[in-house]
């Protein structure tokens, strides 16, 4: 009779393990890895996304890589060597877009709205810019024309009608200050401080120069402005638009935890938006 309940208690334990080894088997295939590519503080933001309890409940894990350039990590998306990426507006990316058919990328979700500053070393206000001064403006259609909309609402410049979000230097209908415009890669902006009257910097190359929108600008978009296409974007490559786990990375971001971290880290100058596509597709 003992040695019939060695034989149970045998069989028990050697059952337990193997319902052990089947969960912890499960466990591992239901977990998904998804690489993120990103560009400034959008790096540090999914680096801490990635260790964040709530990552781990949704069962992915997020590889996190950085990136400098930002057509590069566009056209990596597109190739699949990134899952998805975190850095652009939705005009940055109609407008990429629309300059490459072949590699085409689609957004996921909404994420924030940070606003874009007039900055500048030698002036204290917009007003005292002087006649003929030098201001250094991205040389990519999307951030070339929110800037000129900005240096027209700082009442600097006149667009012409029609102005788009593509429009460029060319649809200026009035310079009275004569102004000259210097053309650079965006992510220089905070380099260039120095050598320049003024730059215009998005707040995600700013950030990573040190500089706040909201204390070390001389002119700046209102953050609760209401424009679409401003608002940044979690990207994927056209055929993963619909990828279940792609769109997970979306709520995560949402989540109530992380967005206290992120108000606390960027002291407010990333405003969650949490819209639906639809919003911006109007």
């Amino acid at each position: 009779m003992r040695k019939y309940r060695w034989w149970l208690v045998a069989i028990l334990i050697i059952i337990l393990a193997a319902f052990g080894l089947h969960l912890a088997t499960s466990s591992k295939v239901s977990q998904h890895t998804v690489t993120v590519g990103a560009i400034g503080p959008d790096v540090q933001v999914w680096q801490h996304i990635a260790k964040s309890n709530a990552a781990k409940k949704a069962g992915i894990k997020i590889n996190v890589k950085s990136f400098t350039d930002p057509i590069g990590l566009n056209k990596a998306t597109a190739s699949g060597e990134i899952d998805v990426n975190a850095f652009q507006s939705w005009s940055y990316l109609e407008t990429y877009n629309k300059q490459n058919k072949k590699a085409q990328l689609a957004a996921l979700g909404t994420t924030y709205l940070e606003p874009m500053g007039i900055y500048s070393k030698r002036y204290k206000k917009v007003s005292d810019l002087p006649n003929g001064a030098t201001i250094a403006i991205a040389n990519n259609p999307a951030n070339t024309a929110r800037g000129l909309l900005l240096l027209q609402s700082a009442g600097l410049i006149t667009l012409k009608k029609g102005f788009g979000a593509t429009s460029g230097t060319n649809e200026i209908a009035s310079n009275p200050r004569h102004f000259k415009f210097e053309e650079i890669d965006d992510t220089t902006g905070p380099r260039v401080l120095n050598s320049v009257d003024a730059v215009l910097i998005g707040n995600t190359i700013a950030l990573t120069g040190h500089l706040n929108v909201l204390t070390d600008s001389i002119y700046h978009e209102k953050i609760d402005q209401t424009t679409k296409n401003n608002i940044n974007i979690l990207v994927t490559a056209k055929k993963n638009a619909h990828n279940q786990t792609y769109l997970k990375l979306v709520k995560l971001y949402h989540n109530q935890q992380i967005q206290e971290w992120i108000k606390k880290k960027y002291q407010g100058t990333k405003v969650e938006v949490n819209k639906p596509l639809s919003y911006l597709e109007k």
